[in-house]
């Protein structure tokens, strides 16, 4: 079978050079002006094949126009309010070097990787640039660094990737206070590994492939790999509660972290005893998901496994959305399911497949044809492990997935998918500059709730971006399973409204997570909550749960300084 690419843009836009992204260079010209351009090619037809033109034009009403970035060079950037007390303070702390403020520097620190982070940029506001960056090297001067702040009233805003897709880079303070980035880069790497134990201490600054790298030499894996691996930190994945694409098999970040160190304000904190302790509520959880808001992770204790003997990858196809549902459902029932499952609604088996070109997708398609399937819905499963185990769950799996009438399309579809794991991000920066709306969200909910959950956002969607007079393109996938429910994943795609671009999403964005929460689904399942969806914490963990998490806020930073605006409704 040929590679099956994908169109679907999973939920960030990460920095590379790979397609249209940002790219960050000296300015000859003007050496102090550093240029962050978006390389946009001038003809999009060269990077967007004929099959997904054709696909979009079809399916949105939309035609292929160019609207590129404005010039970095060109982008609106405030003077620094950082007063020159703090700065020297700050140098002083961390030295002249560690203490950045020219505009290249707070340029690449403006904001994450959201579609409304994009949209400001491309437009040329920078207005959620940081006034300085710091570059702290160690727990004792991020604490130090905390304490400074705190007397000089200076907002801090952790920065490990930069991948957030909900805001949760944004420092809004209702003070306006100056702010700064703690850029975490020089605190990465290995600092400790207990083989015996399965325990690596590590940096948060550390990037995915930096630590598979470290343990390979050991036979070792984290094994978490999400869609932002390539870029994002293990501090954000803490932060944020991250989920990688094989977390059904080995959990989510959260069940990985047998410890951290917190730097806050008012001290530090050493959270988790390994390999357990009944010592009274388990404070860990506080700092798992916090996204900056009660200070720093300076450091991560996570619980490492064998790499994997053997791999292996497949596809499958259901005749229909229910079918696949059901299939996982009585997978997870009996503790079968995979440790990657990724099942496409018919919208987005039907787009993979229209826009997928080769022998081996044309191959595929005539296989469904034969079987009477249509496109039907496709699901990738992956199992990873020892050769005899591995072995033992997929004949355990096959026998239920076949009962529940699903089709095998073999091992080369899901090996397409794992050589295009990560590919698909780095699509969105082209269709933004084709003049499309390209955004994701997400949500999980019990089985029981899922179709609910599925058919209640889909038709806000819908209807809120029709009522805008555009015709919108919702694609659905399932990739995270538990015991008692599983994950949605939606990627929206719509011709873009160029006089009204950020209200056209918050519209949308209102209309599907309102409908979301009233069938049953979570308020997010692994994005976290930033700026964009602290407006309805309070209806998933309840008006006493916002005051708990205030009073340990309160604290723990008692001016307010740790990433306001995030998390906490206002």
């Amino acid at each position: 079978m040929a590679d099956v690419p994908e169109l679907t843009v999973q939920g960030w836009g990460p920095p590379g050079d790979r397609v249209a992204t940002v790219a960050a260079q000296e300015d000859a010209a003007s050496p102090d002006d550093g240029v962050l351009e978006l390389a946009t090619d001038p003809d999009l037809r060269t990077v967007l094949p004929k099959a997904a033109r054709t696909l979009l034009t079809r399916e949105l009403g939309w035609t292929l126009r160019s609207t590129p970035p404005v010039p970095v060079r060109d982008i609106r950037l405030a003077p620094s309010r950082l007063p020159a007390e703090a700065r020297a303070r700050f140098a002083a702390l961390l030295g002249e070097e560690a203490v950045l403020d020219d505009r290249l520097s707070r340029l690449r620190h403006a904001g994450g990787k959201s579609y409304l982070d994009l949209l400001r940029r491309r437009a040329g506001d920078a207005s959620d640039a940081p006034d300085a960056v710091l570059l702290p090297d160690g727990t004792e001067q991020v604490a130090a660094l905390l304490r400074a702040c705190g007397e000089l009233g200076v907002v801090v805003v952790p920065f490990g990737g930069g991948t957030s897709v909900v805001g949760g880079l944004a420092g809004t303070d209702a003070d306006d206070r100056p702010v700064v980035a703690v850029d975490l880069r020089r605190m990465s790497g290995v600092r400790a590994l207990d083989v015996p134990s399965g325990l690596v201490t590590v940096g948060p600054g550390t990037r995915g492939p930096a630590l598979e790298e470290a343990l390979a030499p050991d036979g070792l894996t984290l094994g978490h790999l999400p869609q932002s691996w390539e870029f994002a930190t293990l501090g954000g994945y803490a932060a944020t509660r991250s989920s990688g694409q094989s977390s059904t098999g080995v959990g989510s970040f959260a069940d990985l972290v047998a410890g951290l160190t917190l730097a806050t304000p008012s001290g530090v904190l050493e959270l988790g005893t390994p390999p357990a302790s009944a010592a009274g509520p388990d404070l860990l959880g506080l700092a798992l998901g916090s996204e900056g808001t009660l200070g720093v992770i300076t450091e991560l204790r996570l619980r490492v496994r064998p790499k994997p003997r053997t791999t292996h990858y497949e596809g499958w196809s259901f005749r229909g959305w229910a079918a696949g549902l059901a299939a996982l459902q009585r997978l997870a029932r009996h503790d079968l399911l995979p440790d990657v499952v990724r099942l496409s609604d018919p919208d987005e088996t039907r787009v993979n497949l229209r826009q997928s070109t080769g022998l081996g997708t044309r191959a595929l398609r005539g296989t469904l044809r034969v079987r009477r399937r249509g496109t039907g819905c496709l699901l990738v499963v992956g199992w990873e492990g020892l050769p005899t185990l591995v072995r033992a769950r997929r004949s355990a799996a096959t026998s239920v997935l076949r009962d529940d009438g699903a089709v095998r399309l073999g091992s080369r579809v899901g090996e397409a998918w794992v050589r295009h794991r990560f590919a698909a991000p780095y699509l969105r920066d082209r269709l933004l500059d084709a003049g499309l709306l390209v955004e994701t969200l997400e949500t999980a909910a019990t089985w029981t709730a899922l179709p609910g959950v599925y058919d209640a956002a889909r038709r806000a969607l819908h209807a809120a971006l029709t009522g805008s007079g555009r015709r919108p393109l919702v694609m659905t996938h399932v990739s995270h399973g538990y015991p008692t429910g599983a994950s949605l994943y939606l990627t929206v795609l719509s011709d873009r409204d160029d006089d009204l671009p950020i209200q056209q999403w918050l519209t949308a964005k209102r209309a599907a997570t309102d409908a979301v929460l009233a069938a049953g689904g979570t308020l997010t399942h692994h994005h976290g909550v930033g700026v964009d969806h602290r407006p309805w914490l309070a209806r998933e963990v309840g008006p006493l749960g916002v005051d708990v998490l205030r009073t340990v806020k309160q604290r723990l930073d008692p001016q307010g300084i740790c990433n306001p605006g995030v998390l906490l409704p206002d």
